[in-house]
């Protein structure tokens, strides 16, 4: 009868981290660039014999959940009408010099110039294309091939071309990690190429637009009712199981 208690736990706390991942989705549902995360069931009793612990703490199964972020889902591209606005239409990330080095992947949203004058974005993170920006720098333009020029007092009103930003390919983009604020980290071992905007499959730039978020709201409340209705049914075996618990003890004292 333990094993009953232990499953409907099991299906209690799935349920509950279930119901955390879809409420992270709702809540950034106008998060530039946001990508939902899907829920995935895994049944536990086979995880736990695939490690070798069949007979460890949840002897009699149940499940397990984990969150699967829908990367590669593009979101929709809509219009902001501002210069320092850039979105990928398409595959690829741009990459970002994180602030130990670290390489960090972004999708695109509003753009910004660090205190040394290169262009970056989130956090003030410079691209690691390292594009210095000249101060008298104006019309800042992102071509759809990832040209970036601009016209300064020294070009005679004529563009000058400051740099190209390329484009990350991850081998798997499933495998990358979300580490908040829109950017991602590459695993350790994970293969990423680098391919210039609109060959090879890569995403094309668009300036003045923002992607975005690949959250469908009609689609997550369908999602809540169902989690809510599993939960329910979980907490009825608990209270089955309890039940039944008191009928073998009263039979036992008689």
């Amino acid at each position: 009868m333990n094993g009953v208690f232990e499953i409907a736990g099991s299906g209690l706390s799935a349920q509950q981290r279930a119901l955390s991942i879809v409420a992270n989705n709702v809540s950034n549902i106008n998060t530039p660039a946001f990508k939902r995360s899907d829920v995935r069931y895994a049944d536990l009793s086979a995880q736990l014999a695939a490690r070798g612990m069949a007979g460890s703490s949840v002897s009699g199964g149940g499940v397990a959940v984990r969150a699967a972020d829908e990367i590669d889902r593009q979101g929709e591209i809509e219009q902001t009408g501002r210069d320092l606005d850039i979105a990928l239409d398409g595959r690829g990330f741009l990459e970002l010099m994180g602030p130990g080095g670290q390489i960090m992947l972004w999708r695109g949203g509003p753009l910004v110039l660090t205190r040394d004058g290169y262009l970056g974005a989130s956090e003030s993170l410079p691209f690691v294309a390292m594009i210095q920006v000249p101060a008298d720098a104006t019309q800042l333009r992102v071509s759809r091939n990832g040209d970036v020029s601009a016209i300064t007092s020294s070009s005679d009103g004529e563009r000058l071309v400051l740099g190209n930003l390329q484009l990350a390919m991850p081998d798997s983009e499933a495998s990358l990690k979300r580490v908040g604020g829109g950017l991602y980290q590459v695993e350790e071992g994970l293969q990423v190429r680098r391919s210039y905007a609109g060959e090879d499959g890569a995403a094309v730039f668009v300036q003045g637009a923002l992607e975005r978020s690949n959250v469908n709201l009609n689609e997550e409340m369908i999602r809540l009712m169902v989690i809510q209705r599993a939960y329910a049914a979980n907490a009825q075996l608990v209270q089955a199981a309890d039940q039944f618990m008191g009928i073998v003890n009263g039979l036992r004292r008689a």
